[in-house]
């Protein structure tokens, strides 16, 4: 295949790796930096040039896009989707595992271990939020720090206060997130490609500081993940639309606690800490799927007039309850199940002999008005008509 990886810096450990991996398969690879790219969107069909020329036609792309050039790069990677390019990271899960908070948004709504976390802006509500979360010590973090810069460790309620006053005068966004005095300074880092985790190690920061990355001086030694550890991971990395990620975790009491998940993880740390290659593992992978292109679902699907996509739920007071999807009724409504998520499991492409059960999430593709009779109608509020006031208003003045 011809493989381009999108990278600024091509004398980096990973992109040197990548590189070498995927010569050493017989694939014509390229390191193109990202900032050199031009989006071309004047002719019929989407285009990128490169170093003022066209481009050459790449079966994959490889994104390692720099947190300092998070929004042109996504751009670039969307164009390529475009235009029908393999990439195992989309646009949008770069997008949104950059910014911590959407990202924590995402994965809290799917049932993702996570330490509590809040996010304010106005000054009287940063001491109930640390009080939501626990109270302190209570970690602080920048919205897009990367390698560990950008996360404090406030140790008591005014300490937390002041910082967050500073940051916030200087327009720095603030996440405000549980301590998880029990993780002991040290997290797991699983290395995710496609639907397995092919390399994991953890990380144990020295003295007396709190953050275990390598580049705050930590430590790292290989681990074999519990199968609860290899599951979260690979959901994490899914949920945020990523092939190829690094998902940070800490061992709480409750389980595995999700921090971070990394769309451009190093390398370095992982191979020497295991001894496995695993940029060759990324470089199989792309080779492996280089025919499934990324595709907007959403978008490609609702372009038909009347059609959509919709996520019903099955209320336990519906019909639907007990029946087999054969049995329901939603095919001859014109309305396909593509998915069914049932709590944390789900089911693809579900049979017609599934019986739902109450809470059933279906993902479905049909007529938008089929799926809207189905949803059910949120009670109003009677509208109650109010007096006039006793005294009128005044005569407007010319």
């Amino acid at each position: 295949m011809r493989l381009a990886i999108l990278s600024r810096a091509p004398r980096a450990y990973s992109t040197r790796r990548l590189r070498a991996a995927a010569a050493e398969r017989g694939h014509d690879v390229k390191v193109l930096n990202t900032l050199r790219f031009a989006i071309d969107l004047s002719g019929e069909a989407p285009d990128l040039q490169f170093r003022g020329r066209q481009l050459t036609d790449y079966d994959a792309i490889l994104p390692r896009i720099g947190n300092s050039i998070t929004y042109f790069g996504t751009a670039v990677v969307r164009q390529f989707e475009q235009m029908d390019v393999y990439t195992p990271n989309t646009a949008n899960g770069i997008a949104n595992s950059r910014d911590k908070l959407r990202a924590t948004q995402i994965l809290a709504r799917h049932d993702i271990g996570m330490p509590p976390t809040t996010f304010v802006r106005d000054r009287a509500d940063v001491i109930p939020a640390i009080e939501r979360v626990g109270g302190a010590p209570v970690v602080l973090k920048l919205l897009e720090g990367t390698q560990g810069i950008g996360v404090i460790l406030a140790p008591t309620i005014k300490v937390a206060e002041a910082i967050i006053e500073t940051l916030q005068s200087t327009k720095q966004q603030v996440l405000i997130q549980r301590f998880v005095a029990e993780s002991k300074g040290r997290d797991i880092r699983a290395l995710v490609v496609g639907d397995r985790v092919v390399a994991a190690m953890r990380r144990s920061a020295q003295g007396d500081e709190f953050r275990s990355n390598v580049h705050r001086g930590g430590s790292v030694e290989p681990v074999t993940l519990d199968p609860d550890f290899e599951r979260v991971a690979v959901r994490a990395a899914q949920i945020m639309g990523l092939k190829v990620a690094g998902v940070d975790m800490l061992e709480g009491n409750d389980g595995p606690q999700v921090m971070e998940v990394n769309s451009s993880p190093g390398l370095e740390g992982i191979e020497r800490a295991t001894r496995l290659d695993v940029a060759g593992a990324i470089i199989d992978y792309i080779d492996n799927q280089v025919a499934f292109p990324q595709i907007d679902v959403r978008e490609r699907l609702a372009v038909s007039t009347g059609f959509g996509v919709a996520e019903l739920v099955v209320h336990g007071d519906a019909d639907l309850v007990g029946k087999p999807l054969d049995a329901s009724g939603l095919r001859e409504r014109d309305i396909t199940v593509l998915t069914l998520h049932r709590g944390t499991t789900v089911i693809p492409n579900p049979k017609g002999t599934e019986v739902l059960h109450a809470e059933d999430r279906l993902l479905c593709f049909g007529r938008l008005e089929e799926m809207r009779s189905m949803i059910p109608a949120r009670p109003k509020r009677r509208a109650r008509v109010k007096k006039l006031p006793k005294v009128p208003l005044p005569p407007q003045e010319d």
